[in-house]
């Protein structure tokens, strides 16, 4: 309710809900797509060191140039083409503070990662929502038809795709960068989950073409409770980036942590196949329930069981202490929840509390 003696929220704030996943107190926690493992002990144990090494009276580097420059070398691209925040909705938040606004739109295939449009709407930015396939693919003709009609200051591909786990394919990327580079706008290449998939649009990073690609250090790299993302782009997009971050946003602990992390990237790989292997066992198990699951390339499964109640399986499911994400409210995933791929106890624990459930 208005009160006339408080200063009014902005309208399209006023309008928005925010951005939420629920955190319940159960045994098994699949809703968020974080990684089931902690990261190697040899890094725990070389960050402990680091940190007896930290100024703490002394402001942070504000360009984070050893992390960038490590960034850069894992990434095989200049220091200068590399931009690091506060986890990749950082990223994509500055990305919009710089490049959206008013006047200016994002364009968006539904279903997608929800922060695409709702960050893009904070950034005063009109959202344009196009449509996926019934199988949630997209068609190509028709995002190059949609990019042409609307011009889109920035275009948002997320791939594998959040909540449907699919990929895109690499043809419908280089059409869709065609297309906006023409304009000019920008492609965002959204990728959270990208080690999952042999495929990266970083390969097509160029100073001369309009593509940012966002990448976090949440998932594969087990690092979600540090909050720390990062973008591969054009020079000049980062740096305008620099221009719209607030001053010593990343720390100078959080720094070292992803410097250090990626000394252990053998033991990312090692994760990220034991997780394909869980994938493909909880899907071939899904197979034998009443449900309909997506062919995923990420660290999770897009469900929706047969009967189409998704609120009441989520609850069944949470009754027996495992915790899913229930999407049913999502633009056009009514009854879908999605599972994230977690170790094989809890993945044997969600398969058995589904099965129950269901029967």
């Amino acid at each position: 309710m208005n009160n006339p003696d408080r200063l009014p929220v902005r309208q399209n704030v006023a309008m928005m809900s925010g951005y939420h996943s629920p955190q319940l107190d159960v045994t098994v926690r699949l809703n968020t797509n974080e990684s089931p493992v902690p990261p190697p002990d040899g890094w725990v144990q070389a960050l402990r060191a680091a940190q007896s090494g930290i100024d703490w009276n002394r402001y942070p580097d504000r360009a984070a140039h050893e992390l960038r420059a490590a960034l850069a070398k894992h990434e095989r691209v200049a220091p200068e083409q590399v931009f690091a925040a506060n986890g990749s909705n950082e990223v994509l938040q500055c990305l919009m503070l710089a490049f959206g606004g008013p006047g200016r739109s994002a364009l968006t295939f539904e279903p997608t990662y929800a922060l695409h449009s709702h960050i893009s709407r904070l950034a005063a930015t009109e959202v344009v929502v196009g449509d996926r396939r019934d199988d949630f693919s997209l068609d190509t003709d028709y995002a190059s038809a949609m990019v042409a009609q609307h011009r889109p200051a920035v275009t948002f591909l997320c791939s594998p795709n959040n909540p449907t786990g699919m990929v895109e394919p690499p043809q419908l990327v280089e059409r869709l960068l065609a297309d906006v580079s023409a304009l000019p706008g920008l492609l965002l290449m959204d990728e959270a989950y990208g080690q999952f998939d042999p495929h990266t649009a970083v390969d097509l990073i160029d100073d001369g073409r309009h593509l940012a690609v966002a990448r976090t250090y949440s998932k594969t790299w087990s690092m979600a409770a540090a909050r720390l993302g990062y973008l591969v782009a054009p020079s000049w997009v980062v740096a305008e980036l620099d221009k719209v971050t607030l001053p010593y946003h990343l720390d100078t602990f959080k720094q070292i942590a992803g410097r250090l992390a990626l000394e252990y990237e053998d033991e990312m790989n090692d994760r990220v196949a034991m997780l394909v292997a869980e994938r493909e066992r909880m899907a071939a198990n899904l197979d034998q329930l009443p449900v309909h699951h997506w062919p995923s390339g990420a660290n999770f499964i897009l469900l929706r069981p047969d009967s189409g109640d998704g609120d009441g399986v989520w609850q069944g499911l949470v009754d027996r202490s495992v915790l899913v994400r229930n999407c049913s409210s999502w633009p056009r995933l009514a009854g879908c929840l999605r599972v994230t791929v977690g170790s094989p106890a809890e993945n044997d624990a969600f398969l058995s509390a589904l099965s129950e459930v269901l029967t």
